[in-house]
């Protein structure tokens, strides 16, 4: 294929930056074949379009840090190392979600509203659930639960179908995209109503407010998110390669287990970080 041939693990953790690029073509790629193809069904199968194409990097991933155990002694050395495919990881995961943003800012705005449909609903649908209560208490926990759901789907994904969670990824990575450029567009035109002149600075410093927005607490959610897809597929490729028969399983779980528990602490703090730190300074 193609694009399998753009990148490996071992590439990918020496020079993660290459992964925005390719998280980007992978998402444009995909939108624009989904919008010729399957217009009507485009919102979903752009998803589907781009995991096909990160498949093939992330189950290389998973074999290779799950071989990691074989070589790399101590749980930190373990997850320090691992912490290089979170990286690069999170570097595809950027990407893509700059290409959805990108794109519905650039499309007009009849094919973006067609095109990013599902993604605008499911935004309407959690605005409703978080906005419905007064107390941040229960907004926090709202989201907190949320958030655990998602990652939950990213592991139980990675079990069954190695690289499930790359779906979940992706689906979010849209999600994100679309609320930022929706956050851009909407703000841009009340800086230019109040300013008079759509000029460079108008979009540079709105770009950045948008970016920021979400980068605060999206950040940490969607590390938290790529963590626990790991653990799910290095649970689901040590049993492919049948190492539950070996004493090296337990190890295997133990790290596993860790990862699981490092994501969750990671949702923990970007809950209040999109329940107290973003409000604070964007609202």
């Amino acid at each position: 294929m193609v694009l399998e041939s753009l990148t490996s693990p071992l590439r990918s953790e020496s020079r993660p930056w290459e992964l925005l690029v390719l998280g980007f073509l992978y998402a444009s790629i995909a939108l624009f074949l989904a919008l010729w193809v399957f217009e009507e069904y485009a919102s979903l199968v752009m998803i589907f379009l781009t995991s096909i194409a990160v498949i093939p990097l992330f189950f290389n991933t998973v074999k290779y840090e799950e071989e990691k155990h074989l070589t790399v002694l101590g749980e930190r050395d373990l997850i320090r190392e691992h912490g290089k495919a979170f990286v690069f990881l999170m570097c595809l995961f950027i990407g893509a979600s700059i290409a959805y943003a990108f794109w519905y800012m650039v499309l007009p705005s009849d094919v973006a509203s067609s095109l990013y449909s599902a993604q605008t609903q499911t935004i309407i649908s959690l605005n409703q659930k978080v906005t419905g209560s007064a107390a941040q208490a229960d907004i926090l926990t709202k989201i907190f639960l949320n958030n655990v759901k998602v990652m939950v789907f990213c592991i139980v994904f990675s079990f069954i179908y190695g690289t499930g969670a790359i779906f979940i990824l992706m689906w979010n990575a849209s999600v994100i995209g679309v609320a930022l450029g929706n956050f851009f567009r909407t703000n841009l035109a009340q800086y230019v109503d109040v300013v008079g002149l759509a000029k460079l600075s108008s979009y540079l410093y709105v770009i950045s407010l948008s970016v920021l927005r979400y980068a605060v607490h999206g950040i940490p959610e969607i590390l938290a998110y790529v963590i626990g897809g790991l653990a799910g597929g290095i649970i689901s490729a040590a049993i492919i390669r049948k190492d539950y028969s070996s004493q090296n399983f337990e190890r295997i779980v133990l790290d596993a287990s860790d990862l699981v528990l490092l994501a969750m602490a990671i949702l923990f703090v970007a809950a209040l970080l999109e329940v107290y730190v973003t409000p604070a300074i964007f609202y």
